[in-house]
């Protein structure tokens, strides 16, 4: 799992590779993760934007920005957490993920950026 903390959101990441929706011979690999948002902070946010930064050993680089998540702007108070899945598909066996989240302060409608850490993108049968 990757953590991160930033401006008192915490950040979790898990990765699980899907052999049973990937094809190698066809050079398409598929992942899924599930990422934990915590708000360890003192005001209640929201979640209001995402941007990905997909990066694919292939030399593809590709960029999503996007309402929400999974079609949702979650808020949460302080001590509330949201979870949700997602996937995200490869041309090689290796490649990670790296973005962010925009939030709102709902007190005073403030934005600020929260980091999602880095997380690598590897196929099982690379792991040594």
């Amino acid at each position: 799992m990757t953590t991160q903390t930033t401006a008192g959101v915490k950040i979790s990441v898990e990765v699980v590779y899907q052999p049973e929706y990937s094809n190698p011979e066809k050079q398409h690999y598929m992942f899924s993760y599930q990422i934990t948002i915590e708000n360890m902070s003192e005001f209640t946010i929201q979640l209001v934007n995402r941007h990905w930064d997909i990066y694919d050993t292939s030399g593809e680089l590709r960029t999503i920005d996007g309402e929400g998540v999974v079609g949702l702007q979650p808020v949460l108070a302080p001590g509330e957490e949201h979870q949700y899945v997602s996937g995200c598909n490869l041309s090689s066996e290796i490649g990670y993920m790296k973005g962010s989240y925009e939030m709102v302060k709902q007190v005073d409608g403030s934005i600020f950026e929260v980091e999602i850490p880095r997380f690598e993108l590897i196929a099982t049968f690379k792991l040594n």
